[in-house]
């Protein structure tokens, strides 16, 4: 069990974790080489700016991918803590650091919650940021029972689910999942710096959604290109490759390139046929229960419908004619399960009858 935390690094990650601990009755100290920064955490109500006049159970190195190893082999000198874990994006250069730099690797295991935002900063923490999300621990051949349950708990504690891993497997998994799409997201951003006056004005919630996280700190994004290029690299290969057949095809299209336009309308519909399939994983695995309403030929009442159902969380799946009644219409909402009973209720006692479909539609 966790009751004493050392939260080394007061950024978005380190004080979030601190938040969340502290709100489950953890004893945390901060420390920051920025003292500002721990300052501003200890404000917030994340811990005391000071360190530790005993060893804590737990100290969690929230610094970038190439500082851990140091942090770490100086914390244990200090014996700071029972046990260590980190938070940093790359695991299997610092595991590679810990081995070779910690006195003691058996109590050193490392972590990397799935979590973040595109601020940074400990103005930017919250005690909910880990919720629902995968925690992902990667001990190491020399990793010891004490450390790994410690981490355990700090993650369950904070609201997480732990997962282990490999650190290599970790690697490849997020440069796919977080380290190209940030550099793809920077690459689109970078078009609208240079766009022509008025683009502005025509940015819709696309565009948005698309650049979101290039907003992230170019300091911070460097260090973990730098500490996982390899894996990233591999990725960027493939992303290359699609976008040389890409780029030829919509050439092809705009008739500057070489004949053979149905050639290249393939290759563009196949792009976008693989993204869409892509796409799909990036979807939660939970599945919606599913509702459905009726309605009358009244006008505007479906508008009236959805923007009711909304702030539930209700999303229009489709609508379509009742059968045998051509001037009804039959409205399939989805929601999550957590939020379906209050939804119903909410929805019932705003005058709409609601009923719960028993099984998915057909072909869905």
């Amino acid at each position: 069990m966790v009751r004493s935390l050392l939260v080394i690094g007061t950024g978005l990650i380190g004080t979030s974790v601190a938040l969340a601990a502290r709100r489950a009755g953890v004893t945390v100290f901060l420390a920051d080489r920025d003292v500002t920064a721990a300052r501003v955490a200890e404000s917030l109500g994340a811990g005391l700016a000071e360190p530790p006049r005993h060893p804590v159970d737990l100290a969690l190195i929230a610094v970038p991918p190439a500082h851990v190893g140091p942090v770490l082999r100086d914390a244990q000198h200090r014996r700071s803590a029972r046990s260590y874990t980190d938070v940093a994006g790359v695991k299997a250069g610092p595991e590679r650091d810990a081995l070779r730099l910690a006195p003691d690797p058996v109590a050193y295991v490392g972590g990397h919650p799935m979590a973040g935002r595109e601020r940074s900063g400990p103005l930017a923490a919250t005690a909910d940021l880990f919720a629902g999300r995968t925690w992902v621990l990667t001990p190491s051949g020399r990793t010891g029972a004490a450390a790994l349950d410690d981490a355990t708990a700090l993650a369950v504690l904070c609201g997480a689910v732990p997962v282990r891993l490999d650190s290599r497997a970790h690697d490849a998994m997020v440069a796919v999942t977080s380290h190209v799409p940030h550099l793809m997201a920077s690459l689109t951003a970078a078009r609208l710096r240079d766009a022509p006056a008025g683009t502005d004005a025509l940015i819709g919630q696309g565009a948005r959604d698309v650049t979101r996280i290039a907003a992230g700190d170019p300091a911070l994004w460097t260090g973990i290109v730098h500490a996982n290029a390899p894996a990233i690299a591999a990725v960027l290969r493939d992303v290359r490759d699609d976008l040389a057949r890409l780029s030829a095809a919509v050439d092809a299209l705009d008739g500057t390139g070489p004949d053979g336009r149905e050639r290249a309308l393939r290759t563009i519909t196949d792009v976008l046929e693989r993204g869409a399939a892509g796409a799909v994983r990036t979807r939660p695995a939970q599945v919606p229960d599913r509702l459905r309403v009726v309605l009358g030929r009244e006008p505007g009442a479906l508008g009236r419908l959805l923007r009711a159902a909304a702030p539930h969380g209700v999303t229009a799946d489709r609508a379509e004619p009742l059968p045998h009644a051509e001037d009804e219409l039959v409205v399939h909402l989805e929601v999550p399960p957590a939020a379906a009973g209050s939804a119903v209720a909410a929805l019932d006692a705003a005058g709409w009858h609601v009923t719960r479909a028993e099984t998915a539609p057909a072909g869905r």
